[in-house]
């Protein structure tokens, strides 16, 4: 069975300190034997959500852009991963209207899709956009893969990303990780089943009590 994973560069630079850590995901997940797919989105003109409504009658955005593209690969994917340099101690505006759309835009089941943020910066801000990434993992129903440290790299270039030993080392504990996760749910998936879902409740406190 093949299994793939799709890799979002949320940089404005395809070949930057974000796309190093990213290559080297995407490198190791092809040695454990799943297909990777890369997708620089962070030069794209995308705009964040305006809560139009248009996705729940229509099934797609409303903006006819990029976000739409990448849905059916993301369907089809068994994971996800988001890149994302850090601006100002948050993952980049583009990288955040992209994924804000992409999730509320779709009605397709994430569960059980595994998911990793993967951030870049000089020196810090790197645990904080972590972890603002992670959150659309685990409000999907979605396994978040760890590693071995936070994942994330150092460095002002990609050169210097090369010489963060331990950034790239975690990339790869990483894939490891996700991949293994990926076959595991795969496998559980075949004899059992996925763990059920309730949805009935939505609490909104409307009667103000």
């Amino acid at each position: 069975m093949a299994y793939q994973v799709l890799l979002l560069n949320g940089s404005p630079h395809a070949k930057g300190c974000t796309a190093r850590a990213l290559t080297e995901v995407a490198r190791t997940l092809n040695e454990e034997g799943v297909e990777t797919e890369l997708i620089h989105i962070g030069n794209a003109d995308v705009r964040g959500c305006i809560s139009c409504g248009f996705c729940g009658k229509n099934g797609r955005c409303v903006f006819q852009d990029q976000v739409n593209e990448v849905v059916p690969k993301f369907e089809r994917a068994d994971g996800l991963v988001i890149g994302s340099p850090v601006y100002y101690a948050s993952p980049n505006g583009t990288a955040l209207s992209f994924m804000d759309r992409l999730f509320y835009s779709t009605g397709f089941s994430k569960h059980m899709k595994v998911g990793a943020a993967v951030v870049s910066c000089r020196r810090g801000g790197n645990t904080a956009s972590f972890d603002v990434l992670n959150k659309y993992f685990t409000i999907s129903g979605m396994p978040v893969a760890s590693s071995t440290y936070w994942n994330q790299v150092h460095g002002f270039t990609a050169a210097d990303v090369e010489k963060d030993l331990e950034g790239l080392q975690t990339m790869r504990n990483l894939s490891r990780n996700m991949a293994f996760l990926i076959r595991a749910i795969a496998a559980e998936k075949e004899k059992s089943g996925l763990p059920a879902v309730e949805r009935g409740s939505f609490t909104s406190f409307q009667d103000g009590k």
